[in-house]
């Protein structure tokens, strides 16, 4: 106990934004099992359903940079805040269509989009957050601790919803989401204020204003080691999203059932949390970035592996492997980005960083949906998991990359 009120969960503020996210992301998880059900099990086709989350993807992808510039100039709390309301009451709307089976595109389409783009708000906000309310001694840990919340609610989510839609079916998912959304923006408003605390605080005023004058295209442009990552960033999403949002529903869809593909996302959130929790005690790496990219080779495997494992077990037991080691490398990744971005720019940094993550997000769903409809699932995790291991592995080879975030000797 009193190690845990030396470290970051001594922290009020970082309590309060930790268990929101975690109801949050039980909320998500239950949407994430009601959309494909809701639409498959209308006599939809994977490609409607790909139609669905491109619709939430492109807005979130455009305006996830505009997220990261909000974050620097307000409070990322409020807005942060603004974007849970929002998406509170677009996921009730949700709920609605559901519950009067109104499954067409015209009628999701929209409702997704703006969906996409209350994330495109948040999620710059969140990782801008942390480093305002942590010293950097404990920012590797508060992102351990943080994401596994984020994990926990990946491992209840799934399971919860499964069962939700499996009984009463996905109404009833999408209301404890926007029921989650609630939650999140009541522990949000708790949070007292924060404009300069935490690494923040280690910027002068005198520093500030040089620095806002870079913006961030300026700063991409003249960071080689940015560049890089974006590039690896890009590749590897475009794989892992072809792989969890149309091939992995679809299967399961096919094989397991609604039961079936929760309990799937609940080995991979469970595996997750011991990953990050994992990270918070990986300090010291003398090449962090080679650790981090390096167990995503180990991921590419995993995902190759899902559909040609036994049924229902061997799926899982893929999809906890690529939960333990996605859910270590992130935490060590996102850290080493939040402490070389310069603080009055984390937003913008995050921004760019998350617009790199899932730009990719509306072509790699309607690609996925095609091949998935013509070609079955099952070959959408073989070139998934191929693509992500050729993205690591270009990154690997070139020097910044591997460099970034070592001790300097």
């Amino acid at each position: 106990m009193a190690s845990l009120r030396a470290g970051p969960l001594g922290i009020r503020n970082f309590r309060l934004l930790s268990a929101g996210q975690l109801a949050s992301t039980i909320g998500d998880y239950c949407y994430a099992v009601a959309l494909p059900w809701l639409v498959l099990s209308t006599h939809g086709s994977p490609v409607q359903l790909g139609g669905v989350l491109a619709c939430y993807g492109i807005p979130r992808a455009a305006l996830i940079t505009v997220g990261g510039s909000l974050a620097d100039r307000i409070s990322p709390r409020r807005l942060m805040l603004f974007s849970d309301a929002g998406r509170c009451a677009l996921t009730a709307l949700f709920a609605i269509f559901a519950a009067a089976h109104v499954t067409s595109l015209a009628a999701l389409g929209p409702v997704a989009a703006l969906l996409g783009a209350g994330a495109a708000l948040f999620m710059p906000a969140s990782y801008a957050i942390l480093p305002s309310l942590l010293s950097p001694r404990k920012l590797q840990a508060g992102n351990a601790l943080y994401n596994a919340a984020v994990q926990g609610g990946t491992l209840l989510g799934p399971a919860i919803g499964g069962a939700v839609v499996a009984v009463a079916g996905p109404a009833q998912a999408f209301a404890i989401d926007a029921a989650s959304y609630a939650v999140s923006a009541a522990s949000l408003a708790l949070i007292r204020d924060i404009s300069l605390s935490g690494s923040r605080a280690l910027e002068s005023e005198a520093g500030r204003p040089a620095q806002e004058r870079v913006t961030i295209w300026k700063l991409l442009a003249r960071e080689r080691v940015l560049q890089l990552i974006l590039a690896v960033l890009v590749g590897a999403n475009f794989a892992v999203t072809a792989s969890f949002e149309v091939a992995l529903p679809v299967l399961s869809h096919a094989r397991f059932g609604p039961g079936g593909y929760g309990a799937i996302m609940a080995c991979f959130g469970a595996a997750s949390v011991v990953g990050t929790l994992t990270a918070a005690r990986a300090g010291g790496l003398s090449k962090p970035a080679v650790v981090s990219a390096s167990v995503f080779l180990i991921a590419a495997l995993a995902v190759a592996s899902v559909p040609v494992t036994h049924g229902l077990p061997g799926a899982a037991t893929a999809m906890c492997v690529f939960g333990l080691v996605a859910g270590f490398g992130n935490v060590i990744f996102v850290t080493l980005i939040q402490r070389w971005a310069p603080p009055a720019m984390i937003g913008r940094v995050m921004g760019v960083v998350m617009l790199g993550s899932l730009g990719s997000f509306p072509v790699a769903t309607a690609i996925a949906g095609t091949l998935a409809r013509h070609l079955g699932p099952s070959p959408v995790f073989v070139i998934s998991g191929t693509l992500l291991a050729l993205a690591i592995l270009a990154g690997l080879t070139q020097d910044q990359f591997r460099a970034f975030g070592a001790p300097s000797r």
